[in-house]
């Protein structure tokens, strides 16, 4: 699914639908450029699971840690890291934590799961422009409640 997302605001609102269908185990990869906005939908995704805190790019401790009401959620940033070079990390961990779910961005140095929901965030003309793939086993759970989509239900 491809969306046009005019300002912060929307990319928030993108990242709140899109969390309210993360369960614990769930992967999310944020994939692009810097400044498109994949801290800004963090922003959202976490708000969704719960947690009302601040949310800033774990671009220098590597994670962050936001324990919502419904879900915690592991907010890991792998701009810095080289290829391979994930293995302290305890990724096996976060992915099996029962209350939690996964979000990286620059997630471009380690191998995931086929299991996953990925977002790709570009700069736009007027904007950003974001493509959501959802692999995840569950089938239909972006409908449109998701900012822009215009698919019928």
């Amino acid at each position: 699914m491809k969306l046009a997302i005019a300002d912060e605001a929307q990319t928030i609102r993108l990242g709140e639908n899109l969390g309210r269908s993360l369960k614990a185990g769930d992967l999310v990869l944020l994939y692009g450029e810097l400044g498109a906005g994949k801290t800004t939908l963090v922003r959202g995704l976490a708000k969704s699971v719960g947690y009302r805190g601040r949310v800033t790019s774990p671009t220098f401790a590597l994670a962050h840690v936001y324990r919502g009401k419904r879900l915690t959620l592991h907010h890991l940033d792998l701009y810095r890291l080289k290829d391979g070079d994930v293995g302290e990390l305890g990724l096996d961990e976060l992915l099996n934590d029962p209350r939690g779910a996964v979000v990286v961005e620059w997630p471009q140095a380690a191998r995931w799961p086929k299991r996953r929901l990925e977002v790709r965030l570009a700069h736009a003309k007027n904007g950003r422009m974001a493509v959501i793939a959802d692999r995840r086993s569950r089938a239909g759970v972006i409908r449109r409640s998701v900012p822009g989509d215009t698919r019928r239900k």
